[in-house]
């Protein structure tokens, strides 16, 4: 495994895919804020919530990069299209999978069921992550697909 590479392509690629989501919800396709969601999963303040969060979401792109290089490993192929295929994946799985379960496990979310309290504020997503957006599918799966696409493009075997 070149672990130089997968440092660094795995950040590379979190950048781009951090941006890409960043300017999703600033051209108002999305109102999903990925650190943030991360960040308040730890605290109530705002402020900290997006600061944590921005190293929780790297944190993560660094360890989902590590998926994504053992796929290549494992397949024996790090082309850009395979590792857009793997992004392709995991952002299906995050849409149809993750999103819809996320007020079960965090704790400033409210539910479909029950709605916002006092403690639980944060809109749900909801399947495909709708409530924020009818882009929001399009915004992450672009994203994945091209985060997995920067890694099977530069990622070197070794």
């Amino acid at each position: 495994m070149n672990w130089i590479h997968w440092l660094v392509w795995g950040f590379s690629g979190t950048v781009v895919l951090t941006s890409i989501l960043a300017a999703s919800q600033g051209f108002g396709m999305t109102r999903m804020n990925i650190p943030y969601l991360l960040g308040t999963i730890f605290t109530p303040s705002r402020d900290k919530a997006k600061f944590i969060g921005f190293f929780i979401h790297f944190a993560n792109g660094w360890l989902f990069a590590l998926v994504y290089v053992l796929a290549f490993h494992a397949f024996g192929l790090a082309t850009w299209w395979f590792g857009a295929v793997i992004g392709l994946v995991q952002a299906i799985f995050v849409l149809t999978m993750l999103l819809p379960i996320l007020p079960a496990l965090h704790p400033r979310m409210a539910n479909e069921q029950y709605g916002p309290t006092v403690v639980r504020q944060l809109e749900p997503p909801g399947f495909l992550g709708l409530h924020y957006g009818i882009q929001t599918p399009i915004s992450i799966l672009i994203a994945h697909a091209i985060f997995g696409a920067i890694l099977g493009a530069f990622y070197v075997m070794k």
